[in-house]
Formats: structure tokens, C-alpha cells, sequence
């Protein structure tokens, strides 16, 4: 069925607005509506009811917790008693939350500056250390300021400690692992990307938390095949291990076969392993039901097939990035994996006949991954979509796919979720409108870089209300009209990407911030026709937490102002070459946007005061990115570094001005936690 096109006395979807503001007046929201009922009332009709019908109440609102303990005190006290889960900002205001919040699980100081060993023994002797006692899960991932004395702490005053995720905490090493292994209860470690650690920590580990379940040592680069074989000899009872990049051969494959509980096996960029090692798992790992390998370059299909014949109760394969082909004989393999949902199989060569052989064979299939993947024709996602009933489908980069395979996808797959269509020019209308009539599930999509879509696609394609993220960057021919139609028909959407849409002004803004105002992610990069006007628009946002702005060069201070004031969840943000910004801006920011955790204003205008003022009043910032500031002297940017010294934990600086820096303070900030990046 051909789209019709549209009339030209049509009314223009900026008139559709007013009614999108009648809906919600009609539409109150309950809480509103509850509050006001309440007072009315002499006393509060909730306190008659019984706390499990207000736990159910409480359970139905997800998300919005803090409109519902606003409502009255019964509802406040039933949501301090029923939260598990904290995420601490200020560590300062730590003991008074957990003596508001007693029944907390799971402690989250992720973002949470100044968490060093000092703070920790404050902590837990200022008060009393019974708020430790009912915590199974921490989170300190970056958490780059603790060292081995105050970890060892904080394990040993929680005994019924489950979870650990101390990630990108980079300068842990054998003494901090030697900490955690003091938790014996641990049954979940994330230890990505903690480069100091070696097989002397991980035997600490594997010794003294012989209950792990699940262990992630991604970019763990200093474990070799030794702390691999004893964590195999120790650890029984691991379900997940993540090896990605580390320096493993084909003996660490050799001990982890001898894992009986193994289910999820995650092997990234090993590239010292090959055949033989996949060789061992095919007799090892009886519960093995996902394999990752991507990346790996010396796998090749008989040595996935090896696997593959020993686990017929795979369920996820990700061969992406390290295979030349798919072979006949491994699609082949496929039809004895009743249970195979997920195959990610990007990068490798296909053809139409090796796509049909893993439709027919693979009937479970929900999720499938072609991205990059060469040969992928009309013909093949034809074959494959019309056997199985897939959610997630991958075809980055698949530049000859054209309206015809997509008119195929959306009348096979209706529960269609997530679809990546990156790069792939030949898309048009055509085909998204049969996406927009037949995949009314659908919660993601990806067009960017398609040349096809204009505000007619958008048009159709406003008809999947469910729409969560939707990235149209690189779009040319879409305007301020069709991104008025996702605003008048999609509100859940929580993700937009309009990066370097140049005919996007500020009028397309007004209707999105409108019907959208649930977004979190803006992506407005090189968008040159949004004004001051347009950032005022954004202000209504007060979900925003990752803003880009890159680009932007008929932005002020003016428009920064209206967004730091009331864009109170600013997280991250992107200036970079906003060049009309001015101090008035960055010092809006410094007093309004405290949630900041990363700032890019490289190529921006901003004097040493500002800077300095940014820098020490944003408690929070993480990471900042300062390259080519002209107006800032090195004597400001080195009072800028200071002030934020042991709370940050990234800044990139102008690689011109390695030597011109005092050696001191970069000592000094690298030694409080600090990575400088030089650009």
C-alpha cells in the first residue's frame, strides 16, 4: 500500500499544540489530584487506610517517588520505609539520609565527590555503624579517591555484603583487591577496568570470596593465565565471567571449562586465543547459554562450531567483529540451538542463501545484529524476518537494504522494539510508513545519517506512541514540521538525537518541549538555527540531563541562563565552540547547575575568575574538558585545577600546555584521583 500524501489545505501540525494542552488539562496527574483531595479534607482521609494498600499505590507510580511523598505524611512515611536503593550526591548529607531511609539495600556514591579513606572512617564512626549492617550492594564505580584502607573498611562493616562494583577505579591495584576479598559473602564483583590489579589480587579474591557468582575483570590488562586457573579452582559457583582484553590464552579457556555453573561467558578482544581454546569449552560448561567472542581475530567458524555443538542450550552468540564469513556448516550448527534468541554476527561477510539458512533454523530468534555486515541484501532480510518473530534488529550500515526489505520487517515483525537503520541511504517514506502502521511497539529507532527521511517520514512515523529514543542525526531534509508531529503523538520519549538537522530552528524546539517534556537526552550539535529563544523553549525540560549544544553559534548567555536556572537535573553538557558564550553564562551555571557531573567548554570565552568560580562550585563535576580557552592564563587555569582537586576525576587540557603547567599541581590532582587527558 502506497502512503498517501498529504492535502495541501492540511492544517499545519503547530495548530494540533493547543490541543495537546487541553489533553492535559483533562488528564490531571493523580498525585496532583490526591494532594489537592487531601486538602480539603480536615484530616487526611490516608491515614485510615492500611500501609499494604499504600505500598500498592506507591508500587504503580515507578519512577515518580517524590511526587508521592509529597502527598501527605502517611505517604512519605510509606516511601521511607519501603526504599531500598540510594544515590548519594554529597556525602555530607550521607548519615542524616540513612537515618531517614533505615531499610537501604544498595548504596550508590558513584557520583558522590570527596570519598577518600578519611571520609570513610568519619562515616563510620561519627554516628554509629549500624546503617552498614542491612547493605548487600555498593556502588563506588570511579570512585577514584578511596584507597585500600578505607575499602577494607567499608567491606568489613557490611556483613551481608553481595555486590561490589568498583569500575574505572583505575588506580586500584593488589592491595585494594586484597580489601575485597574480606567480603565473604561476595557473590558479584565488577572490577572493569582496574588496571593495577594482577594475579597476586585476584588470588586474594578467588581465596577469599569462594561464593562469586558473577565476576567482571574487563580491561583488567595485568591478569594472565595464572589468576585465571585459580579463580577456576576456587570459585565453583560463577554463572558470569567477563575476560574481555585481557592477555588470556588458550589455557585460561583450558580452567574455565571446568566451571559446571557457567552460564554467561564474555571473552572480548582476546586476541591470543583461537580454535583450540574454544576447542575446550565445547566438553566444558554444561549450563553455558551465552557466548560473546567478538573481536577476538583468531576465532574462526569451525572454532564456534566447536562450542555451539557441545551447548545445545545456547541462547545469545555475539561473533561480531571476528569472523571473516559465516560458513555453511556453523548456520547449519544453528538448528540444534532450540533455545537461540540473540545472534550478533556485525562485521562479518553474508549472503542471502547463509540469512535463509539461519531464519529457517533459528525459530526462537528475537534479537539479530547484521551491523556492517557485507552482502546484506533485500533478498536475505527478506528470508530471515519472514521466520521468526524477532524484537531487535540491527542493520547499521547496510546500504543496499531499501524500502522493500523494510516494508517486509514491519508486516513480519509487529512486536518490533528496537530497529538500527544507521547509514542506510535508501530508506525513504515509503518504507517507514509501513514501520509506522504495522510496528506500534516499537521504542527505539535509529535513522541517522538517512538521507530518506523528511518530515513526511516523521509523519508516519509519529504513529509509534511508544517511541523511548529516537537518533535523526545527520537528517538534512527534516524541519521544524516533522519534528512537530513525533512532539504532538509521542510523549514517553525520553532520548532525541537532531545532531548537525540544520533546518531544526527554534520553532520545532517549542513543539517538542511541549508534547515531549519527559526528555532526557537532547542532542542538538551544529543545529544552527536554534537561538536564545529556542534554549528558553528547553528550559520547560525539567527531566534534562544530557544536553549537547556543540556547535551552536547563535547561542548566549542569555539562552545558557534560562536553561541553568530551571534544567535543574543537568548532568552532562556540551558547549564546545559556543562561542558566543560569555562569563555572564558559565557564572549561571556555576550557581544554578550544581548536578553537573561533565562540562566540554573548550574553545569558549571565559575569563580566569569564571573559570575558577565554575570549577569550585560545581561539587559535583567529574570531568571537564578546558582545551583552547583564550581568555584563560595558565595562572587561572592552574587556580581552576586546584580548586576542584580531589573531587575530579577527568580533565582534558591543551596538549601545548604539558610544560607550561606547574609539574606540582598536575602531581598533586593525579595523586588526588585526577586523569589529565591531553588533546
Amino acid at each position: 500500500m502506497k502512503p498517501t500524501k498529504p492535502r495541501r489545505n492540511s492544517p499545519s501540525p503547530f495548530s494540533s499544540l493547543s490541543h495537546l494542552n487541553q489533553t492535559k488539562l483533562k488528564n490531571l496527574n493523580i498525585l496532583s489530584f490526591l494532594c489537592c483531595f487531601n486538602l480539603m479534607l480536615s484530616e487526611s482521609v490516608f491515614c485510615h487506610l492500611t500501609e499494604d494498600l499504600l505500598i500498592r499505590v506507591l508500587d504503580k507510580l515507578d519512577s515518580d517517588r517524590k511526587s508521592f511523598r509529597l502527598v501527605c505524611k502517611e505517604f512519605l512515611r510509606v516511601e521511607s520505609t519501603t526504599r531500598k536503593t540510594i544515590r548519594i550526591l554529597r556525602i555530607e548529607f550521607l548519615l542524616n539520609l540513612l537515618q531517614k531511609y533505615q531499610n537501604i539495600e544498595s548504596l550508590d556514591l558513584s557520583v558522590c565527590p570527596w570519598i577518600e579513606d578519611g571520609a570513610v572512617s568519619t562515616l563510620l564512626n561519627h554516628w554509629s555503624s549500624s546503617w552498614t549492617l542491612g547493605i548487600k550492594r555498593l556502588i563506588l564505580s570511579r570512585v577514584t579517591g578511596l584507597g585500600y584502607v578505607g575499602l577494607e573498611m567499608l567491606i568489613k562493616a557490611c556483613p551481608l555484603l553481595e555486590a561490589v562494583d568498583v569500575s574505572h577505579c583505575w588506580g586500584f591495584g593488589d592491595r585494594e583487591a586484597a580489601a575485597l576479598s574480606c567480603g565473604g559473602k561476595l557473590k558479584e564483583i565488577n572490577m572493569d577496568k582496574c588496571l593495577g590489579v594482577t594475579d597476586i589480587g585476584l588470588a586474594k579474591i578467588a581465596v577469599g570470596c569462594s561464593k562469586l557468582e558473577k565476576l567482571s575483570l574487563k580491561w583488567c590488562l595485568e591478569i594472565s593465565d595464572l589468576g585465571i586457573d585459580l579463580l577456576s579452582k576456587k570459585c565453583f559457583d560463577l554463572n558470569f565471567l567477563d575476560v574481555s582484553y585481557l592477555k588470556v590464552t588458550n589455557e585460561s579457556l583450558r580452567s574455565i571449562a571446568s566451571l559446571l555453573k557457567l552460564e554467561v561467558f564474555i571473552m572480548v578482544g582476546c586476541y591470543l586465543v583461537d580454535d583450540a581454546g574454544l576447542q575446550f569449552l565445547e566438553k566444558g560448561c554444561p549450563l553455558l547459554k551465552a557466548i560473546d567472542v567478538s573481536r577476538c581475530n583468531c576465532v574462526s567458524p569451525s572454532g564456534l562450531l566447536s562450542v555451539i555443538s557441545g551447548h545445545e542450550g545456547l541462547e545469545q552468540i555475539n561473533a561480531g567483529h571476528c569472523l571473516s564469513e559465516l560458513s555453511a556448516p556453523l548456520t547449519n550448527g544453528l538448528k540444534n540451538l532450540k533455545h537461540l534468541s540473540v545472534i550478533r554476527i556485525d562485521g562479518v561477510r553474508v549472503s542471502d542463501f547463509i540469512l535463509q539458512i539461519i531464519g529457517s533454523n533459528c525459530k526462537s530468534l528475537v534479537e539479530l545484529g547484521l551491523s556492517k555486515c557485507i552482502g546484506v541484501t533485500n533478498m536475505g532480510i527478506m528470508q530471515v524476518v519472514g521466520c521468526c518473530n524477532l524484537t531487535t534488529l540491527d542493520l547499521t550500515c547496510c546500504r543496499f537494504v531499501t524500502d522493500a526489505a523494510i516494508s517486509t520487517i514491519a508486516n513480519s515483525c509487529p512486536n518490533l522494539a528496537c530497529l538500527k537503520l544507521e547509514s542506510c541511504d535508501m530508506v525513504t517514506e515509503i518504507g517507514l510508513y509501513q514501520i509506522g502502521s504495522s510496528c506500534l511497539m516499537l521504542e527505539e529507532l535509529d535513522l541517522t545519517d538517512c538521507s530518506g527521511v523528511n518530515d513526511i517520514a516523521l509523519k508516519y512515523l509519529s504513529r509509534c506512541s511508544k517511541l523511548v529514543r529516537l537518533k535523526l542525526g545527520l537528517c538534512t531534509n527534516i524541519s521544524d514540521i516533522g519534528l512537530a508531529h513525533i512532539a504532538c503523538n509521542c510523549p514517553k520519549l525520553t532520548e532525541l538525537d537532531l545532531y548537525r538537522c540544520v533546518r531544526i530552528g527554534d520553532d520545532g524546539l517549542a513543539a517538542l518541549t511541549t508534547g515531549c517534556n519527559k526528555l532526557a537526552m537532547l542532542n542538538l550539535a551544529y543545529c544552527n538555527r536554534i537561538t536564545d529563544a529556542g534554549l528558553k523553549c528547553i528550559s520547560n525540560l525539567g527531566e534534562l540531563s544530557d544536553f549537547e549544544l556543540r556547535g551552536l553559534s547563535n547561542i548566549t548567555s542569555i539562552g545558557i541562563k534560562a536553561v541553568a536556572v530551571s534544567c535543574k537535573r543537568l548532568a552532562n553538557l556540551d558547549l564546545k565552540h559556543c562561542e558566543k558564550l560569555d562569563d555572564t553564562g558559565f557564572r549561571a551555571l556555576a550557581f544554578y547547575s550544581q548536578n553537573l557531573l561533565q562540562i566540554n567548554m573548550s574553545y569558549c570565552n571565559v575569563s580566569d575568575h569564571v573559570l575558577w568560580l565554575l570549577m569550585s562550585n560545581l561539587k559535583r563535576l567529574q570531568d571537564a574538558k578546558l582545551v583552547y580557552l583564550v581568555n584563560v592564563t595558565i595562572q587561572g587555569l592552574e587556580l581552576a585545577l586546584i580548586s576542584c582537586c580531589g573531587r575530579i576525576k577527568k580533565v582534558k587540557l591543551q596538549r601545548s600546555l604539558e610544560f607550561s603547567i606547574s609539574s606540582e599541581i598536575l602531581e598533586t590532582i593525579h595523586e588526588r584521583g585526577c586523569k589529565v587527558r591531553w588533546d
